[in-house]
């Protein structure tokens, strides 16, 4: 590894910390070094705060600000160059007289989108592109996604037995995954904007969709009810998280909960048009197995994460989704579960 890669490998370290804190904002980390020492590093840490170049800045110790001037930035994403919920980072980066920035790969958002290169460069910066570009990209594959498709993000999650099933045909509930998976899953659902499931999940498992296995926030509750049909008092209508309704017959908002108005059976592309018309930019898709399919059908997913219990057979039980146009990433095993991580040709 270079001295580059080295302190860029810390910029993305830096900026995981955030995750599921900053959307739709990308993450971002950086670090402030002179000869070959940090002095300085800092990331986004939640939208609407200051951003990472800011943070770290900020960081350098009183008697290390004469040296500001006289270091190189690094930042695995281009630094902000117009005015949003904070001022452009460019500009402090230049008030600063910081003469070279080392960046990760460059933002593809349209109002920054190179201009914040451009105008380091006008003002005399000395800057360095590329390093560690892809890892910084998939640092923010969720960002690159919804600005470069125009969707959010989409992840495709189900547990299976050892003999791939999903559950029993007489609907009763089966424990699948165990507890280690368990806390994994609610850490997934922390790092992203919304999580959904359809119908019958909703009526059969009666899941909460929150976060309470693992600190940080619940996402967006969405639910596919095309016919209303759910009773209020199952857990996803609890005042946890925001919820929103995708249905056939209206557009409201009742009691909290947002009922969305699907056009058409062929649903899936416009429920992700509505889904990137509210800014969200990812979504966990947990169930069942019909609404997993429709979207692994459709080639509009991302990411597929399936749990297998080693240990578990299911006779006569409902068969997993057939998950297609999919190369295996990586595996990990946590006791008698395996979960696979697939990644969409």
């Amino acid at each position: 590894m270079t001295i580059p890669e080295k302190y860029m490998s810390r910029c993305i370290e830096l900026a995981k910390l955030a995750a599921g804190q900053v959307a739709p904002n990308p993450m971002v980390g950086a670090v402030l070094v002179y000869e070959d020492k940090i002095i300085g590093e800092g990331y986004h840490k939640k939208y609407g705060e200051p951003h990472a170049e800011v943070n770290c800045i900020n960081s350098v110790a009183d008697e290390n600000k004469a040296l500001i001037e006289k270091s190189s930035l690094y930042v695995s994403l281009e630094p902000c160059s117009h005015y949003g919920k904070t001022p452009p980072c460019v500009d402090l980066i230049i008030k600063n007289n910081i003469k070279k920035v080392v960046i990760g790969c460059k933002d593809i958002y349209k109002e920054v989108a190179g201009k914040g290169l451009a105008k380091l460069q006008n003002a005399g910066t000395g800057v360095v592109l590329g390093v560690l570009e892809n890892e910084c990209k998939e640092l923010n594959k969720r960002f690159f996604t919804f600005h470069q498709k125009i969707r959010p993000y989409i992840i495709l999650k189900w547990a299976q037995s050892a003999n791939g099933k999903t559950g029993s045909l007489d609907r009763k509930r089966i424990l699948i995954s165990n507890e280690y998976s368990n806390r994994i899953v609610h850490q997934w659902r922390s790092e992203e904007a919304a999580i959904l499931v359809g119908t019958n999940t909703a009526l059969k498992d009666n899941p909460a969709l929150t976060t309470r296995l693992w600190e940080g926030n619940n996402p967006v509750r969405i639910v596919i009810d095309t016919e209303n049909k759910l009773p209020s008092n199952l857990e996803i209508f609890n005042r946890d998280a925001q919820t929103i309704i995708f249905n056939f017959h209206k557009n409201s908002i009742e009691n909290n909960i947002r009922h969305i108005k699907l056009e058409t059976s062929d649903f899936v592309e416009q429920l992700l048009n509505s889904l990137f018309e509210n800014n969200i930019q990812s979504v966990l898709i947990e169930g069942g197995t019909k609404t997993l399919q429709s979207f692994i059908d459709s080639g509009l997913w991302d990411e597929a994460r399936i749990i297998i219990n080693q240990e578990l057979i299911i006779e006569n039980g409902l068969a997993s989704p057939g998950l297609t146009n999919a190369t295996l990433k990586k595996q990990e095993r946590y006791f008698s579960d395996l979960i696979s991580y697939y990644r969409k040709k």
